[in-house]
């Protein structure tokens, strides 16, 4: 007489069926992360900023960080002696409207320039895969608020295991600006050489694919 466990149909179809939901669950989320890029449109922007077809949106990163600035001699008005604010790098994270992140951004050495010059980058949070933009156009809609900008890509670089979501890049759109501005005061004389600020900003950034 042959003995039979009743429980070991169950416990041989347990696990295939744990694998299966799974799996579903990873489409599932892949689906929805596709449909979240492909229900974007292109937002209104001033002449000149606008990104021509047939390249098209396919990422919506809403930006919250800051502007750095550093406190430098300046010769823009020829004046021996004069400092201004300049840029030294953005820092700012990107997310997307469940706030999940999607990218940091900042300055980097962009190596299809042979890493000159420094460039505006931005980085994917899960595969790392990398794009570096130069600004093209650029348009002040707010007088307190940094410039929407049209940039082009300049180089892009796979993640490590061969990650792409933003190496075909093709153009980024910086709009929606708010704040960001180098204060007014605070390098007036050369002893303010050094000093740094570092002024809270968000903005929208859209990017497109050929």
């Amino acid at each position: 007489m042959t003995n039979r466990n009743p429980q070991q149909p169950k416990s041989t179809g347990a696990r295939p069926r744990r694998a299966w939901a799974s799996i579903v669950a990873l489409v599932t989320l892949a689906l929805t992360q596709v449909g979240y890029a492909e229900a974007q449109t292109p937002p209104p922007v001033p002449p000149g900023l606008e990104v021509e077809a047939p390249d098209t949106l396919f990422l919506l990163g809403r930006g919250v960080g800051t502007q750095n600035y550093e406190c430098q001699p300046s010769a823009s008005t020829g004046h021996i002696g004069h400092v201004a604010w300049t840029l030294f790098t953005p820092q700012a994270t990107l997310f997307n409207d469940l706030d999940e992140q999607l990218t940091t951004h900042f300055f980097s050495p962009n190596p299809d320039e042979d890493g000159r010059p420094v460039r505006v980058t931005w980085q994917d949070s899960r595969d790392t895969s990398t794009v570096w933009a130069r600004a093209i156009a650029s348009v002040v809609v707010t007088p307190n608020a940094v410039p929407w900008l049209l940039l082009q890509t300049v180089g892009t670089q796979e993640g490590p295991t061969g990650g792409t979501t933003l190496s075909q890049t093709t153009f980024i759109q910086r709009v929606n600006t708010r704040g960001g501005v180098a204060p007014a005061t605070g390098c007036d004389d050369l002893p303010d050489v050094g000093h740094k600020a570092f002024v809270p900003y968000t903005a929208d950034y859209f990017f497109f694919i050929n």
